[in-house]
């Protein structure tokens, strides 16, 4: 709710010279209902918490790395897995760790890690609309007042264009996968929205922003991601140094601070880590443009249309902010060699970009929109459908078959609630569009609810229909279960020079005592397990004799061998 000093005056960034480019009415400024808004955050958040296994490899290290720490194998200032250091992004697997302590043995660790980054997920959406909320309600971002009145009033202008913004980020491709991981990246991302809410919203809340600003700083730092809270803090502070705002100007030292404490506490962590990966050829500078395409989808589209339509405007907040915390991300993403976890941070800001589009958007690229967006999304889920239909009942007979050349030994698995649940996605689905394409076209965020709903709609459909599937391809279980049969209970397994995500997968789903390092075998574990070459026939360690041979599902170049000591 908002508070009524919220409908007071105005406030001005800086002289307004220009006419604004948008034509809202008060009609179209009509708010998207908060229960369909809810619901469509809800369904986004939640079907990637229950009901599956840590993915690897981002996710499951960093799970592997959390159960780790709450066990106790692990000191939690020097966080390892198998014996071997893992990154310095010490908070999220506090928080991952803490999790699991708090709610064990009632809930299951991998489900009690990801309980708290989903909340950050859903964080992450409440910042992008209040951030976007504050800089639309400056009087450089309203929209031009009609001659005989009727245009949108300050407040419902700025809740639509904060309906959009959560609908843009919802259906930003890149926000899938990574979204869903329980890694650092995460809380760096609600890092990095929590500080675009203390550049936007430093106007309005005095003490809540500064506060937030330095905190977020010091997430970033505490995450992983130093290097990017200090260029991030530049940028701010720029931007708030040249605003015409009293108030925001005062945010500059606690930025510096902010900042200051940040550096000290990476130094102190030690995670001042060398990322930086220049690009040494064309075929590496067109990886960045072939990522953005994806990962920005549909909001790349608007942003430079919001620069355009704006171009006058750039100096005001609603444009400049969001697009000083974009150009960081994509700067970023480019210098560690085009990290989609890098431009991950940069959703947000190009959400709140592509809102502020929609005002001056004509009606057949919005038409266009709609178009793609139905024939896209609507094949998407009739193929999820076909594939769910053919391996649950053979018919039609190739996508069950393609899934089990994909898939070794793949077992399909029938649930009531899964089903139940697609149908109700798709469902809403066909009303979705049904309403689309009705007389429906007033409001200011219609533009951008059949790309959210869509991307939902699919995600929905992967992770209840597709998530046996999924669960097969992406998960370490199945192979750790293998290994697990050829080691006794209490005895050590060496796993030198091998992947964490394997590490991790023997320690969780094996329930194995793994050591990664060197000098494991010196040490005296008495099994081997290493991963080797299909078409290679590799001598057996001196001491050794070879057990079995295991493949992962989907590995069809590889092998996992286990050995076993002959000898003291």
């Amino acid at each position: 709710m908002l508070r009524r000093r919220d409908c007071r005056p105005l406030p001005h960034d800086a002289a307004v010279n220009t006419p604004s480019p948008a034509l809202v009415s008060q009609r179209a400024a009509r708010r998207l209902p908060r229960s369909a808004l809810l619901l469509l955050c809800a369904a986004y958040v939640l079907p990637g918490v229950f009901g599956r296994d840590p993915w690897r490899n981002a996710d499951l290290v960093a799970f592997g790395t959390m159960l780790s720490l709450a066990e106790g194998r692990s000191a939690w200032l020097s966080p390892a897995l198998g014996g071997l250091a893992v990154d310095a992004a010490l908070l999220p697997y506090w928080l991952g760790a803490a999790a699991i302590r708090l709610l064990s043995p009632l809930v299951d660790p991998a489900l009690a890690a990801r309980l708290p980054f989903a909340l950050l997920l859903a964080l992450v959406m409440a910042l992008c609309w209040y951030s976007t909320y504050h800089l639309a309600r400056t009087e450089a971002a309203q929209p031009v007042a009609f001659a005989f009145g009727g245009e949108a009033a300050p407040v419902d202008y700025a809740r639509a264009i904060a309906d959009a913004a959560v609908l843009a980020l919802i259906a930003c491709l890149g926000l899938l996968q990574l979204g869903h991981e329980t890694t650092p990246e995460l809380v760096q991302l609600f890092a990095a929205a929590l500080f675009l809410w203390a550049l936007a919203g430093a106007p309005y809340r005095r003490w809540p922003t500064r506060l937030a600003a330095v905190a977020a700083l010091l997430l970033l730092a505490g995450s992983g991601a130093p290097s990017f809270g200090l260029a991030l803090a530049l940028a701010g502070a720029v931007v708030c140094w040249r605003s015409g705002f009293a108030q925001v100007r005062r945010l500059v030292p606690w930025i510096a601070a902010g900042a200051l404490a940040a550096a000290l506490l990476a130094h102190a962590l030690g995670a001042w880590v060398w990322r930086i990966e220049p690009p040494g050829s064309a075929s590496d500078l067109l990886r960045n443009p072939k990522l953005w395409v994806w990962f920005l989808w549909p909001a790349w589209l608007l942003a430079p249309w919001t620069l355009w339509r704006w171009r006058q405007h750039l100096q005001h907040r609603h444009v400049a902010v969001p697009a000083a915390a974009l150009g960081v991300a994509m700067a970023t993403s480019v210098l560690m060699g085009a990290s989609d976890r890098a431009l991950l941070l940069g959703l947000p800001p190009i959400a709140v970009l592509a809102a502020f589009a929609l005002p001056t958007l004509h009606r057949s690229t919005s038409a266009a929109i709609d178009f793609f967006s139905i024939i896209l999304f609507t094949l998407a889920a009739g193929t999820l459908w076909v594939i769910y239909l053919s391996v649950q009942t053979g018919v039609p007979a190739k996508p069950a078959m393609n899934v089990a050349r994909q898939i070794a030994d793949f077992e399909p698995r029938f649930s009531w609630a899964a089903l139940l649940a697609a149908l109700a996605a798709t469902g809403c689905w066909i009303w979705l569009v049904r309403w689309r394409t009705g007389r429906h076209r007033e409001a200011l965020w219609k533009s951008l609810v059949l790309p959210a709903g869509g991307v939902t709609l699919c995600l929905v459909l992967l992770l209840t229909l597709g998530l046996p599937i999924l669960d097969s391809a992406r998960s370490n279980r199945a192979i750790a279960e293998r290994i697990a049969r050829y080691v006794p209970a209490g005895h050590c397994l060496a796993a030198p020079a091998q992947s964490l995500a394997l590490i991790a997968a023997l320690e969780y789903h094996g329930r194995l005592q793994v050591d990664g390092r060197t000098s494991a075998l010196a040490d005296g574990c008495d099994y081997l397990v290493r991963v080797e070459p299909n078409d290679a026939q590799p001598a057996p360690p001196p001491g050794f004799r070879l057990l079995a041979h295991e493949r992962r599902p989907t590995d069809r170049h590889n092998r996992v061998a286990i050995y076993r000591r002959t000898g003291p």
